[in-house]
């Protein structure tokens, strides 16, 4: 914890309390678009909080009336330096480009740890890409979502197309995806891309953090557990994911936090779990 150091964030607002990171969007006065320091500060600030065991969830929120506007235009004009060269090379160039944002999201997914979504207004473009790389979302009632990359010529590239699908059903993925237009909180719900709809920013809020103080009471190593196995048996087959359940359980259920639950049970008291280890202690000299 003393070593993590969020005060010189440009796109972003970080607090840690009670085993809860709280990642806040925090250009309101520009919709909270995503420009090009984003893309680098999330991944960081989510790969820090994970190596050191920070926290035991993220809540992701946003600033202002508008959860995000999506990708700012600095990004898009930075793209036509991409272009005029040799065409192969310029290929591979906007390829890579491309893999390396894909990256910045691809991080809430592959982190021990859940991460929750708290929107309110509107989620256009690049912000419906970071949401489906989440493990639970929430909305206000005035919230939207926009796949925007197609009514300006684009297809979405980040995510969108490869985790959208697997939330919501088929046809109704492709329909917002090709005709480009806003899914509201109603149906968002109906469909089940959010969990829960709220009156009102401060309610969702509340709402979240209390879910996110339940997760964060249970066993870190059962529920990072439960986020492997869960994003595993997505990607394969019944019996290979029962098969790999297996592996984990052989190497991962000790007893140690079955026995404290036990123990905390039988005492009237809350369990009291241990951290995971840091990852970053894996590469440092003893």
């Amino acid at each position: 914890m003393s070593d993590l150091d969020f005060s010189k964030l440009t796109s972003l607002n970080v607090t840690i309390e009670d085993k809860i990171a709280h990642i806040q969007l925090c250009r309101p006065e520009k919709l909270n678009s995503m420009i090009p320091e984003f893309w680098s500060e999330l991944p960081t600030v989510v790969n820090q909080i994970d190596d050191y065991s920070a926290a035991r969830v993220i809540v992701i929120s946003a600033q202002g009336n508008y959860f995000s506007a999506g990708m700012d235009l600095a990004v898009f004009a930075g793209m036509g330096n991409l272009f005029g060269g040799e065409p192969a090379r310029d290929a591979e160039r906007v390829r890579r480009m491309v893999l390396e944002l894909q990256a910045s999201f691809n991080v809430l997914e592959t982190c021990r740890i859940p991460v929750l979504a708290a929107v309110q207004g509107g989620a256009i473009g690049g912000a419906v890409n970071m949401l489906t790389a989440c493990d639970s979302r929430y909305c206000t009632q005035d919230a939207f979502f926009s796949i925007k990359e197609t009514e300006i010529g684009m297809t979405a590239d980040v995510g969108t197309l490869q985790r959208l699908p697997h939330l919501i059903p088929h046809g109704l993925a492709r329909e917002l995806a090709y005709m480009g237009r806003k899914m509201d909180s109603a149906e968002a719900k109906d469909c089940g891309f959010v969990n829960q709809v709220f009156a009102d920013q401060e309610t969702m809020i509340d709402a979240v953090m209390a879910i996110a103080i339940k997760i964060a009471a249970n066993s870190p190593l059962a529920v990072t557990g439960c986020k492997e196995m869960i994003n595993y048996a997505r990607d394969h087959s019944v019996a290979d994911s029962l098969n790999y359940m297996a592996t984990w359980q052989n190497g991962m259920i000790q007893m140690g936090d079955i026995q404290e639950s036990m123990k905390a049970g039988q005492e009237k008291r809350l369990p009291e779990y241990k951290e995971l280890h840091n990852k970053i202690s894996l590469l440092k000299p003893k």
